[in-house]
C-alpha cells in the first residue's frame, strides 16, 4: 500500500520578523493545506528549509506537523543528511514523533559512489521501520541515486519504497520503473514533469506549487489517474508560466516570497538564503496574477 498518492505538499517553514520557526503559522499552513485538498505533508525537506534548523529545531517541527495534521492525511518526514549517522538521528527521531514516513535525500556534498549510496540508505532502512522515499535530486546534492542502484535498494530493502524524483531526467525514471518492475513509488519531484511521471506509473508529486495552490495540484494528478489525461495535461500546461517563475531562484526563495505576495505572513528565510531580488518580483506577481485570475 502506498504512503499515498496525489499531491503531496513540500512545505514551507514558517519564521517570525527573529527567524524562529513560527509555529502558530505553521499550525494554520497545515489546516490550510488539508482543507485545500492536500494529500500529504512532507515537513522539513528542502523547501522547508531543513539543512538550517537545527537538530532540536528539526525534531520540534516534524513533532508539530504531526500534532497539527492529527492524522487526517500522511505526513513524510525529510530526514536526510550528509552523514549516514546523522540521517540514522533524525529519521529515528521522525519515527518517535510518529510521522507515516521518511524522505532521504542522497547524501550532499559528500558526492557518494553508488557503492556509498547502497551502504548509505541500507543504514538507514535497518534503522527504522519507517517506510523511506529516496530523494534524487543530483542539482543540489551531486549525486546521483542510478536506475540500477534504486533497484537494488528497492530490492533488498523493504522498507525502501519509493522515491521523489527530481532528476529532470524522464528516460532515467522509465529506467528505474522498468528495473523495478513500475512497482517502485514514483513522485515527482519537479512541478513541471508531474504529469509525465505519472505516465510512467507515479503516484504523485511532492511539490513546491501546492503550497500556493494545493487543490489544483492534487486535482491534476488525480485527473490523470482518473483518466483524464487530456485534462490533466492541460493543468500541467497551464501551470507552466507559474511554475517556471517559482524556480527563477532558488527554492524556497521565491515560493516563500508568493505566499507573502498572497497575504500569508510565512516570514524571511534562514541565511545563507536571501529574499527574491527586485527583478524577480514583478515577474512572479504577474504569474500569480494570471494563474489565480485576480490582482493581488
Amino acid at each position: 500500500m502506498s504512503l499515498f498518492k496525489g499531491g503531496g505538499v513540500a512545505i514551507i517553514t514558517p519564521f517570525k520578523k527573529n527567524l524562529e520557526v513560527n509555529y502558530d503559522k505553521l499550525e494554520e499552513i497545515i489546516n490550510d493545506q488539508i482543507d485545500g485538498g492536500t494529500d500529504c505533508i512532507v515537513i522539513a525537506g528542502t523547501t522547508g528549509e531543513g539543512s538550517t534548523l537545527t537538530m532540536e529545531e528539526h525534531t520540534d517541527v516534524i513533532k508539530a506537523a504531526v500534532e497539527f495534521t492529527k492524522h487526517r492525511i500522511p505526513v513524510v518526514a525529510g530526514t536526510g543528511s550528509n552523514c549516514t549517522k546523522t540521517a540514522i538521528e533524525l529519521t529515528r527521531d521522525a519515527e518517535a514523533a510518529g510521522v507515516d514516513g521518511a524522505l532521504v535525500v542522497t547524501p550532499y556534498y559528500n558526492k557518494a559512489t553508488q557503492k556509498g549510496l547502497i551502504a548509505h540508505y541500507s543504514a538507514v532502512a535497518d534503522s527504522t521501520k519507517l517506510p523511506i522515499i529516496m530523494y534524487n535530486v543530483p542539482s543540489r546534492t551531486g549525486c546521483n541515486i542510478l536506475p540500477e542502484t534504486a533497484a537494488e535498494l528497492f530490492n533488498t530493502k523493504e522498507n525502501i519504497v519509493g522515491m521523489k524524483d527530481a532528476t529532470g531526467n524522464i528516460e532515467q525514471g522509465v529506467h528505474t520503473m522498468s528495473l523495478t518492475e513500475g512497482k517502485l513509488e514514483m513522485y515527482s519531484g519537479n512541478d513541471d514533469q508531474v504529469v509525465p511521471l505519472l505516465a510512467i506509473g507515479g503516484l504523485g508529486v511532492i511539490s513546491v506549487l501546492s503550497n500556493i495552490a494545493p487543490g489544483y495540484v492534487h486535482d491534476m494528478v488525480f485527473a490523470f489517474l482518473e483518466g483524464r489525461t487530456k485534462k490533466a495535461a492541460n493543468m500541467q500546461l497551464k501551470a507552466y508560466p507559474l511554475i517556471k517563475e517559482l524556480f527563477c531562484e532558488v527554492n524556497p526563495i521565491p515560493v516563500k516570497a508568493a505566499m507573502n505576495m498572497m497575504g500569508m505572513d510565512v516570514g524571511d528565510l534562514r541565511a545563507p538564503l536571501t529574499n527574491l531580488e527586485t527583478g524577480h518580483e514583478a515577474q512572479l506577481k504577474s504569474a500569480l496574477e494570471t494563474f489565480f485570475g485576480k490582482k493581488l
